[in-house]
């Protein structure tokens, strides 16, 4: 099978199975594991290479608004790797090429290609989805033993959050201007390690259920939220993680810095406090893939203060005025 993956964490999917040999193109953004950086690029970004924070929401505001695609499709090379499998999403038309161009490329192509769009809304869809791209490749039993061990890892580093404790209220920025709030997954990882995301919360879902456990992580939030900073202020956060999305940690340094610069900013709790973690978020968080794991275990280990629980290499650092 010939396997292109034009979304980050649909390729950090199919390493996790060992279908990795199968990739023949990728995506601008797709970088791990490491060897899929060897593979032929076929997205590229429309929005503005260096600008300000405000600079790329305006951007992607305006194409967004005239219905303009954020990216760039190698339409000519992805006839030339003929793929049998196509993995997009249509979650996020922010994230990644949309949907309805790669359709539109695929069904012109001889013979089309399959395309598997992955939309998750919350963690356990993360893991539905390994198995649905286990599925796709030809991978079932690997996928199986991947999921075993996810969750494995999940429900043991549960075993550390008191449920009988409120936790600290958490702001987690996935962008700094304007603020966005994180959303779908993320508010619910941060509920599930013991902290509170008031300015997004997780619902329960209609048929959830009332009892405690599994059935939890089937509260879920919606979309990330724009804030005014007078709802940051009100909120008087007590833990704050700043992982914009889609970036690394330089470029995160120099995002706070220019909310460093704010008096409200200096007079956060989180701040006055030294808790305040920024993440790359250009690797986790904002990536629905199998990492997610590691994104939880730091989270719990973070919040609780168990550092013996933070995976080895995890891309955050402290922030110290």
């Amino acid at each position: 099978m010939r396997i292109v993956s034009l979304l980050p964490s649909a390729t950090e999917i199919v390493g996790l199975v060992g279908a990795g040999g199968m990739l023949v193109g990728r995506s601008h953004e797709c970088d791990f594991p490491v060897e899929v950086r060897a593979l032929p690029i076929l997205t590229g970004p429309r929005t503005p290479v260096g600008a300000s924070a405000a600079e790329i929401d305006a951007e992607v505001s305006r194409r967004l608004r005239e219905g303009q695609s954020l990216y760039t499709l190698d339409v000519e090379l992805l006839h030339r790797l003929q793929p049998d499998l196509i993995l997009t999403q249509d979650l996020c038309r922010v994230c990644s090429i949309d949907l309805e161009t790669v359709r539109g490329v695929a069904a012109e192509m001889d013979p089309p290609p399959r395309v598997l769009s992955l939309n998750p809304l919350g963690l356990e869809d993360v893991i539905d989805d390994v198995l649905r791209v286990g599925e796709a490749v030809g991978r079932v039993e690997a996928a199986g033993e991947a999921v075993v061990r996810l969750r494995e890892r999940l429900w043991r580093a549960a075993d550390y959050v008191n449920p009988y404790v409120d936790g600290p209220r958490v702001l987690f920025l996935e962008w700094t201007d304007p603020m966005y709030v994180g959303g779908h997954w993320t508010p619910q990882l941060i509920e599930r390690a013991g902290g509170r995301h008031p300015m997004n919360p997780t619902r329960p879902d209609a048929d959830a259920g009332a009892a405690a456990g599994p059935q939890a992580w089937a509260s879920k939030a919606g979309p990330s939220v724009r804030v005014a900073v007078e709802a940051v202020v009100a909120m008087q956060p007590e833990a704050v993680i700043v992982c914009p999305c889609g970036v690394g940690l330089e470029g995160t340094r120099e995002m706070v810095q220019d909310l460093e610069q704010q008096a409200w900013w200096r007079k956060l709790p989180a701040v006055e406090n030294g808790r305040v973690a920024l993440v790359d978020g250009n690797q986790m968080f904002n990536r629905p893939g199998p990492r997610l794991v590691e994104a939880y275990e730091w989270l719990v280990g973070w919040l609780n203060e168990r550092r013996e629980l933070m995976p080895v290499g995890f891309p955050w650092e402290l922030r110290r005025e």
